[in-house]
């Protein structure tokens, strides 16, 4: 005689809804560091030409055969990889993102949201949420700016991060706004210049400086992203948000400048800014705008981390009108665009 297997179903409380709350608490840190461990390894780099076996690839990369095997295991089940043949696996459009060589590669960033600088200072939240006290510098000992010049190597790994998602938004946010109409535009802490460079390309008129501190000058003409005709029409300066942002320009950007900072020093940052803007000039800041209700938004997950590793926040469209007005800027359009930034257009009061 057959014998039945009952399988008891969940009875569900009236008021509650376990589901949401079950892939994040079970799955979600598992999948972020497999996709931290192959970015490490490069696994990627050594599939991009087809299909290796977990074996060949472990006595390559000198790991453990087994838990290789089933870390993959776990990627290609969400798409992350494709098990081609038993223990043999090959890149698909997503797992490409994790080569280096990809014209839109995301692997620095896998690096860097794994590593200590990230990782570490989370499993200090509580310490974040208790004190308001940022989990990085529970977790390091010491701010990340600090720790960064103290580790050259992870110093390299974030601007490689940076480099590659600026990369990402750069094209969308340079066609979203018209930034030919300022005629001059200094792109105040602007970095490797990658944002300041599409812009160039996107607005043939317009005349650029990049403005940043000398050592971070250096590094940009390094990576080459104004080499040909830029060159000529962008020059670069020295700056300090903090102490000395030069004038010259009619609009002055800056990306992902503002959500690094609290309000006290934001609001530092916006003054000397007002001090270089000239009257008939613009500041454009290029930031996550949270919405003001509970709508799903990218901005909330960037905000926490805000929180924990720098101190910083997210702000809604409210609060960039409240600091902007406190420096003497009035808000006066918001322009969205599909890389999830939006450009805050701000004129002088």
């Amino acid at each position: 005689m057959a014998t039945t297997i009952q399988v008891a179903t969940p009875q569900v409380a009236s008021g509650y809804n376990p589901a949401p709350l079950l892939p994040i608490i079970m799955e979600s840190l598992a999948l972020q560091q497999s996709v931290f461990a192959v970015a490490e390894l490069g696994v990627a780099d050594l599939v991009a030409d087809g299909s290796k076996s977990t074996a060949a690839l472990a006595a390559e990369l000198n790991v453990d055969e087994s838990s290789l095997y089933r870390v993959l295991r776990l990627l290609a089940s969400q798409g992350i990889f494709s098990e081609t043949a038993p223990r043999t696996f090959a890149n698909t459009a997503v797992s490409n993102c994790l080569r280096s060589d990809g014209p839109m590669s995301l692997r620095a960033m896998a690096r860097f949201r794994g590593s200590d600088f990230i990782y570490r200072p989370f499993g200090e939240i509580l310490h974040t949420v208790r004190t308001g006290e940022t989990g990085r510098s529970k977790a390091l000992g010491m701010d990340g700016w600090e720790y960064l010049r103290h580790h050259p190597e992870m110093a390299r790994l974030f601007d490689d991060a940076m480099t590659d998602m600026s990369a990402l938004a750069a094209p969308a946010i340079a066609s979203a706004y018209d930034f030919l109409q300022w005629g001059s535009i200094m792109d105040v802490g602007g970095g490797n210049c990658v944002l300041l460079a599409a812009i160039l390309r996107a607005h043939q008129e317009l005349r650029g400086v990049l403005a940043d501190q000398q050592h971070v000058l250096n590094r940009a003409k390094e990576r080459g992203f104004l080499a040909g005709q830029l060159e000529t029409r962008c020059t670069m300066q020295i700056c300090d948000l903090f102490s000395n942002i030069p004038s010259g320009c009619r609009a002055y950007l800056m990306k992902s400048v503002i959500h690094d900072w609290n309000d006290e020093d934001s609001a530092r940052i916006l003054r000397n800014c007002r001090n270089a803007v000239p009257k008939d000039g613009a500041l454009l800041l290029v930031e996550h705008v949270l919405p003001e209700d509970d709508t799903p938004s990218r901005g909330k997950f960037i905000d926490v981390t805000m929180m924990i590793v720098t101190g910083g926040r997210e702000r809604t469209i409210s609060e960039y009108r409240s600091l902007l007005s406190a420096a003497g800027f009035r808000l006066t359009k918001v322009v969205t665009t599909s890389s999830g930034f939006s450009v805050i257009e701000a004129l002088p009061d």
